[in-house]
């Protein structure tokens, strides 16, 4: 088994809702997301996934968030734009952008708010 990983980054704004604390306010961070695929075999070229498809999905989602009011999206779905959230989002979005992809699935995406502070999604 293998695992591929590529980061990629956005910056944008969000308000938490029932929050009760400063977060309720409209705020914005430079996000940091990192995206696992997992693979159990290796092309002829001795790859899993090229790094480059793999961010170019990525970036390919990213861009619908950046420099947006993240609520816009996520007030839509009836959610709060928690990184917790975001990384669900994210990941359910490359899982279907990567479904051609055969033999590689998402393992794991995480969202960096601040330096330190992250929060991570998955399903297996």
């Amino acid at each position: 088994m293998y695992d591929i990983t590529t980061e990629s980054h956005f910056s944008a704004a969000h308000c938490l809702r029932n929050y009760n604390g400063p977060c309720e306010n409209l705020h914005g961070h430079n996000w940091l997301v990192r995206a696992t695929v997992k693979c159990d075999a290796l092309d002829k070229s001795g790859l899993g996934l090229d790094f480059k498809v793999l961010k170019r999905r990525l970036n390919d989602i990213l861009d619908g968030y950046d420099h947006k009011n993240l609520n816009d999206a996520f007030d839509a779905m009836g959610e709060s734009p928690s990184s917790e959230c975001i990384a669900r989002h994210i990941y359910r979005r490359l899982s279907e952008s990567l479904a051609d992809t055969k033999g590689v699935r998402v393992a794991r995406v995480e969202v960096q708010e601040t330096p330190g502070n992250s929060a991570a999604y998955y399903e297996h």
